[in-house]
């Protein structure tokens, strides 16, 4: 019997991978649940992002040849980042312009998405059957939004969740302080960002800020843990299969 699944390889974040796993067999669970047949490379390691926003230039470079190696097969590669995707889809044209393997690059670009931005341009934003009586409200990743666009899909995601009340909250687009290194080498001005975001999405008096970047997450996570603020971060993935009983 022919395979109609649609062949979807994973790309799971080294914050993913370190601190949330369970994230990573969510986001399997779904498309699986769409319809896709889901394979993991085990050699998969980071996509160079770190490296490259801190300066490192040839090194990223080093790492990104590895990563365009380890998802060359011509698949569609979905990703659990934002900012990652950002990274792969802009970032890496400064580091593989005019090279060897730049072609092997550009095909890996077309192929490579943001699970919101696959599971609604590419599948269609299928019904996943999740249920959710419950109020949230979703932060912008910055890498995301700028580099990729992505804005709209994980929204029309969660207008998906019967049940759940999507409230916007002011300046969803601002920056959270994250940004990688920024928040290491300006911790102060990281932590008084996270502040004032946090500040906003509670006034929205939501259960759940959501996510599509881990970096984003982690970050806010640790601010509200600190802080016990009344508001649970989660990602995307999460939220949804959260609402799923069977």
């Amino acid at each position: 019997m022919k395979d109609n699944r649609v062949p979807v390889q994973i790309m799971i974040p080294c914050i993913t991978d370190q601190f949330s796993p369970n994230t990573g067999f969510n986001m399997v669970k779904l498309l699986e649940r769409a319809g896709c047949k889901v394979s993991y490379n085990i050699e998969q390691t980071c996509c160079g992002q770190p490296a490259y926003h801190a300066g490192y230039f040839d090194f990223a470079k080093e790492v990104g040849e590895k990563f365009i190696d380890e998802f060359k097969a011509g698949n569609y590669v979905v990703s659990l980042s934002s900012s990652c995707t950002a990274m792969v889809k802009s970032d890496f044209n400064a580091l593989f312009e005019n090279t060897a393997i730049h072609n092997t690059c550009k095909s890996l670009q077309k192929n490579f998405y943001e699970f919101s931005d696959f599971m609604v341009n590419v599948l269609d934003n299928p019904n996943l059957g999740s249920k959710l009586g419950a109020k949230a409200t979703l932060l912008d990743s910055c890498r995301g939004l700028r580099s990729c666009g992505i804005h709209s899909t994980p929204r029309q995601m969660l207008k998906q969740i019967e049940g759940l009340e999507l409230i916007e909250m002011h300046k969803s687009e601002e920056c959270c302080g994250f940004g990688g290194v920024f928040s290491t080498k300006f911790e102060n001005l990281s932590v008084a960002m996270a502040k004032e975001k946090l500040e906003m999405a509670l006034d929205t008096g939501a259960e759940f800020l959501v996510f599509t970047d881990p970096g984003c997450m982690m970050h806010l996570e640790s601010y509200i843990s600190k802080n016990n603020l009344p508001i649970r971060p989660i990602h995307l993935v999460d939220l949804i299969v959260k609402g799923i009983r069977d």
